[in-house]
């Protein structure tokens, strides 16, 4: 049997005997010649199979591949300029494994077609060059904490009570009771630190948010960590060098993949420290002075004003001390001015939105239940989290990095829906 080497090994090989096996990217032919553009999951070749070299009765059968058929595809490599990656197979023998018929996928076809054919679409080089981007991010999250000696730790996704906001919960019946979808693992790594210490994961979280826009999933992924004695400008620090270290390894591995994106990587190339790092209040400064933008101080910042924020640097940009009365019941008021919360947002460059979201966690019992009545929580419901409180308590911070985002921003896309394999959307729950 032929040894089978990936397409890219093939050009790698560059001359010689090689066997390959992958699917039809592209067809064309002729009476005497076919031309297969073969695709595995590392690279496309074209190969050419001569109706004199492998005879009238086998050529019939390559007259009839289409699209996407399976096939193996033994052959002698060599260089071609005029071939897509510059290299072709002269075909010596070939098998169709799995055939293919009218393949429905072709080219202009709109969005929703290619929503509702989501297992078929993500065969598109595009797709293909997202997830492979999405992969080595997730690699590069896990490789930066694995490096500062963090455990890794799972969260339970089915959860008693909310953490982000109760407007935003997916109940399901849970035998006799009702529980929620998780909105983030952060509670209870909360609980973990006091055992590990440092720990991060990597989790889905669901979001009952009625949003249409580009930016918005209802289940997506969160890439999150949670640190023992950490104050929130080693939060800064933490996030800035986790930014920087996945940039510049996709950078490094995935050059192929933002070509065939058509990525520009300038911008990508100047993600370095430092990030700027502003307050809320010199945020709403800039935005007057510069954007002509006037905020009411306590509000968020809406995705127009991110934007604004993010024409203005070519950088991630870090804010500081939103208003405390807007943030979640964790994030501690700042001890030099009790209106703000000691929490950060990270603003990516290029109109991307915020990546990341953290802060230092409140110590303050009583504080943490004036906040969860005045969301209209009952506190006893937190008693198992407010414990860790009761028993050696100690400053702790964390952040919570979103997934389909940060690929989103690194990819250039136009949707985060194309940063997910199969998206989850108020309108979207199938293939």
């Amino acid at each position: 049997m032929a040894k089978f080497i990936s397409v890219q090994d093939a050009i790698k090989k560059k001359k010689g005997k090689v066997a390959i096996r992958g699917w039809v990217y592209r067809e064309r032919g002729s009476s005497k010649f076919k031309f297969i553009v073969l695709r595995d999951s590392t690279n496309i070749i074209q190969c050419v199979i001569k109706k004199e070299k492998v005879g009238d009765k086998k050529f019939a059968i390559a007259d009839k591949i289409q699209v996407e058929t399976s096939m193996e595809i033994q052959g002698t490599i060599k260089e071609d300029k005029r071939a897509p990656t510059g290299y072709e197979i002269v075909v010596d023998d070939f098998t169709v494994v799995g055939e293919s018929h009218e393949y429905p996928i072709q080219k202009d076809q709109s969005i929703e077609f290619l929503a509702d054919n989501r297992h078929l679409w993500l065969r598109s080089r595009k797709m293909t060059a997202v997830m492979k981007i999405r992969s080595t991010i997730m690699q590069a999250f896990r490789e930066h904490y694995l490096k500062k000696e963090y455990f890794e730790f799972s969260p339970p996704i089915f959860q008693p009570t909310q953490c982000e906001g109760g407007s935003t919960l997916f109940p399901v019946k849970y035998f006799d009771a009702e529980v929620y979808l998780s909105q983030s693992g952060q509670l209870y790594s909360e609980a973990m630190i006091f055992a590990l210490e440092k720990i991060f994961l990597i989790s889905p979280t669901f979001r009952a948010e009625k949003s249409k826009t580009s930016r918005h999933l209802t289940e997506f992924w969160m890439a999150e960590m949670e640190a023992m004695w950490m104050d929130l400008d080693g939060l800064a620090d933490d996030i800035e060098e986790l930014l920087t270290f996945i940039v510049k390894k996709v950078l490094k591995e995935r050059k192929e993949e933002l070509k065939i994106l058509k990525r520009d990587i300038k911008p990508l190339q100047k993600i370095k420290p430092p990030f700027p790092r502003i307050t809320y209040d010199k945020a709403l400064k800039i935005l007057k002075e510069k954007c002509k933008m006037k905020v009411e101080w306590g509000k968020d910042l809406r995705t127009i004003e991110e934007d604004k924020l993010s024409e203005l640097y070519d950088k991630p940009i870090i804010i500081t001390r939103y208003p405390k009365d807007i943030m979640a019941f964790y994030k501690p008021k700042d001890p030099k001015n009790p209106k703000v919360a000691l929490c950060l947002d990270v603003i990516a460059p290029e109109k991307y939105g915020e990546i990341v979201g953290g802060s230092q966690r409140d110590l303050d019992i009583e504080e943490m239940k004036k906040a969860l009545k005045k969301m209209g929580e009952n506190p006893k419901n937190y008693e198992w989290y407010l414990d860790s409180r009761k028993f050696g308590s100690a400053m702790h911070s964390g952040h919570g990095m979103g997934v389909e985002r940060v690929v989103s921003w690194i990819c250039g896309l136009e949707n985060i829906k194309d940063s997910i394999p199969f998206p989850r959307t108020m309108l979207r729950w199938k293939p």
